[in-house]
C-alpha cells in the first residue's frame, strides 16, 4: 500500500480524550449564526442545508421507510455533529495553510481511486462515507481534500494525526480563528469531547471501509 494512502481517518473517542484542547469563545452573540470561524459565519441555514443533504442521501440509500428511520435514529445528533465537522474542517484548513500545505485535485483523485478500489467501487465508497461519517456523496471530494491536507500536515510536522504535535497545530489555528460555536450545538473543546463528529481523519485507510466498520 502506497504510503500516501495511509492517511489519517476517523476522530476516535480515544484520540479525542487524549488530544489537546481546541478552545473557543463560545459565548458571543451572533444572530443567525451556528458558528463563527475567523471572519466566516456558518449560518443556521447553511448548517440545515448540509444536514438536509445527508438526510436526502440516507433516504435514497435505503429500500423502505423503516430502514430510513433506523438510519435517522443512528444519527440523532446529526445537526451538532455536522456543525462541529464543518468547524473542524476549517480549523484543519487554516493549520494546513499556516504550514504551507495544500492539496491539489490530482492528489484528491489519487486518494479517491485507491479508496474506491478498497471499497469495491465508487458507489460503495460513497455509501461507506455516508454511513460512517455523515458525508453526502456530493461532498466526498471536498472531504477527501481535507484527508490529503491532514496527511500532508502531519508529514510536514514529522508526526501523525494522533500525536500532540499535530493537535498543537490545530489548537494554534483554532486560537487564531477565534472559533465561536452557538451553545445550542455544544461547546468547542476537543479534550472534553465537544467535537463529537465522526471526522474521517484518524484511521489508516489501508483497510477497506467495510472492514473499518467492524473494527
Amino acid at each position: 500500500m502506497h504510503r500516501r494512502r495511509r492517511t489519517a481517518l476517523v476522530l476516535s473517542a480515544a484520540i479525542v480524550a487524549a488530544a489537546p484542547v481546541l478552545t473557543a469563545c463560545g459565548g458571543q452573540a451572533h444572530p443567525g449564526a451556528a458558528a463563527v470561524v475567523g471572519k466566516e459565519r456558518i449560518t443556521v441555514a447553511q448548517l440545515e442545508s448540509r444536514v438536509d443533504e445527508v438526510r436526502r442521501a440516507q433516504r435514497a440509500a435505503v429500500a423502505d421507510e423503516s430502514q430510513y428511520q433506523q438510519a435517522v435514529a443512528r444519527t440523532g445528533t446529526l445537526n451538532r455533529d455536522t456543525l462541529h465537522q464543518m468547524v473542524l474542517d476549517r480549523v484543519l484548513d487554516r493549520a494546513a495553510r499556516d504550514a504551507g500545505v495544500t492539496a491539489d485535485r490530482r492528489e484528491v483523485q489519487t486518494m479517491r481511486s485507491g479508496l474506491e478500489q478498497q471499497a469495491g467501487g465508487a458507489k460503495a465508497l460513497e455509501t461507506a462515507w455516508l454511513q460512517q461519517y455523515g458525508v453526502a456523496p456530493q461532498r466526498l471530494d471536498d472531504n477527501l481534500r481535507l484527508q490529503v491536507e491532514a496527511q500532508k500536515l502531519a508529514a510536514k510536522l514529522h508526526t501523525d494525526p494522533s500525536r500532540p504535535a499535530f493537535w498543537n497545530a490545530l489548537s494554534a489555528a483554532s486560537r487564531e480563528l477565534h472559533v465561536d460555536v452557538n451553545p445550542r450545538y455544544g461547546a468547542w473543546d476537543v479534550q472534553k469531547g465537544g467535537v463529537a463528529a465522526k471526522t474521517p481523519w484518524l484511521r489508516d485507510v489501508s483497510t477497506p471501509p467495510a472492514a473499518q466498520r467492524t473494527a
